[in-house]
């Protein structure tokens, strides 16, 4: 067996090796605060390269960034019963608003708030409050607008990045006079999310519907992108809300018609988290630490520098900083290939390592024997860590970008692979079953199966005993109307089963 820098592997133990791989790649750590976790430099570095790139799609589809209070009063959740119902119990709440030292030294929480706060779970009332005050007319929609905010949501079973009690994310809260507007914003939206997956982290996903049992908490639809992770689990990696006029109607959101009669608005909400950066480890990652896909890599070259003697690195470094600054004059998905010079004291090797681990795409080593010859030692992060190839300095500088879209497209085209692999279409409810194997222990199976299945209670009472569930019915794809497995009720296509996240 070969030795890897993360131990277990793969293979010996999925979640540990979770674990090991963010520790590894220095991504982030728990935190003193139970269920928080710290997200260290590199982790951060990742997600403001998300965020750059998802809040330029939000621009070009006419959306506008704003802010809003992280407190919302209690009685704004109470407008809602289905959304209040829906988060209650994963709600932090504030009570208070100041300490005081009592006899013995101990601070205690005194000045009991008039109405308590909710630390924000999610948006849509207050927002929605707003958008009752800004609207008044047809001609002030639609009002398309999204915030850049962390949330908390109490999670009892904390995971980096998959689930926490505190995460960043976006939330997208467009108002539209027509339900036929608000239907095409939360399909535009759904789309942007599906093509930044696939475009950006190399990280293919399905498309569709919820079922009624999984929607967000007062939404008519929920539309996700649905990734399967490598130990064959699904991850919804993002959702797109249709919410009719629900939270209009609670918020009294209301506007004049063209025609002069009074009107509610119709709504949606869009978002996606620090999840994703779950989602990529999961994805790509292998036993030797992260992969990163270029588009969204902090650092798409790092340059090591290789000397013995004073001489030696002042001649290297200079032949080093000349190849970083033609790098930087060169592009990769329309910006300037980022790169660094790792001028470490440090020992050569463990400078390799810890960039293999931290999922760098390509790795360019410089000696002297390089500098007589002309050429530099390439190493890509998408093959094993002793293989490289020789090439000389110009002729890398000119292949950078295509090194960085061959890493970036085969990474894409290795995860579908492997989701094509994992999935099967089923005729029947027993083997379904059998092909997930027992909720825990010996012969459990990851993958996705496709199965005619009705939106019907009856079939989340069979399914989730052995940790399944439908994780959405897909909008694209060759497919034929069916009969339920389970119900008898005729269906329009097939939905995608798996066990999740």
């Amino acid at each position: 067996m070969p030795d890897h820098a993360i131990s277990p592997t793969r293979a010996e133990d999925y979640p540990e090796w979770y674990q090991q791989v963010i520790r590894a790649a220095d991504l982030a750590e728990q935190s003193p605060v139970r269920g928080c976790m710290v997200i260290k430099p590199h982790g951060y570095a990742i997600w403001e390269h998300m965020q750059a790139i998802l809040d330029r799609m939000f621009k070009e589809t006419g959306h506008q960034n704003a802010y809003f209070p992280l407190f919302i009063p209690l009685s704004y959740l109470e407008k809602e019963a289905q959304h209040v119902e829906g988060f209650a119990k994963e709600c932090a709440v504030v009570t208070h608003h100041r300490l005081e030292l009592n006899a013995e030294g101990k601070l205690i929480p005194t000045g009991k708030l008039e109405e308590p706060l909710v630390v924000r779970p999610t948006s849509e009332t207050i927002i929605g409050a707003m958008y009752a005050k800004w609207i008044q007319s047809w001609r002030d929609l639609p009002v398309l607008i999204n915030q850049w905010a962390n949330v908390v949501r109490w999670e009892m079973r904390p995971r980096l990045f998959l689930r926490t009690a505190e995460f960043l994310w976006q939330e997208g809260h467009t108002a539209h006079a027509t339900r036929e507007e608000a239907i095409e914003e939360t399909l535009r939206m759904l789309e942007v999310y599906a093509t930044f997956a696939e475009r950006d982290l190399a990280m293919p996903v399905i498309k569709g519907p919820k079922p009624a049992q999984e929607r967000f908490p007062g939404a008519v639809d929920t539309y996700s992108i649905e990734a399967m992770m490598q130990d064959g689990k699904a991850l919804q990696a993002g959702t797109s809300h249709f919410l009719g006029q629900n939270f209009a109607k609670a918020q009294e959101m209301k506007f004049s018609s063209v025609s002069g009669a009074e009107e509610y608005c119709w709504t949606t909400s869009w978002g996606v988290s620090t999840r994703l950066i779950g989602a990529v480890i999961m994805t790509h990652a292998d036993d030797d630490g992260l992969v990163l896909p270029p588009r969204i890599a902090p650092t798409h070259v790092m340059i090591l520098p290789i000397h013995r003697s004073e001489e030696e690195r002042t001649a290297v470094l200079e032949c080093c900083r000349k190849l970083e600054a033609d790098l930087l004059a060169s592009r990769f998905a329309d910006a300037p290939i980022r790169v660094r010079i790792d001028t470490r004291d440090i020992r050569g090797g463990d400078k390799v390592w810890q960039h293999i681990k931290q999922g760098v795409p390509l790795r360019v080593e410089i000696g002297p024997r390089d500098l007589v010859s002309g050429s530099v030692s390439v190493s890509r992060r998408d093959q094993p860590p002793k293989q490289r190839a020789s090439m000389s300095l110009a002729e890398f500088v000119q292949t950078a970008p295509k090194l960085l879209e061959e890493l970036q497209n085969g990474l894409l085209e290795k995860a579908r692979a492997f989701r094509e692999t994992h999935s099967v279409r089923l005729a029947t409810i027993e083997s379904v079953l059998d092909f997930f194997g027992p909720a825990e222990g010996q012969g459990v199976q990851g993958g996705f199966a496709h199965v005619h299945l009705a939106d019907d209670p009856a079939v989340a009472a069979i399914l989730e005993p052995h940790k399944l569930s439908v994780r959405c019915i897909p909008l694209e794809g060759d497919d034929e109307p069916g009969i339920c497995v389970v119900t008898g009720l005729p269906t329009v296509r097939r939905s995608v089963v798996a066990r999740s996240y």
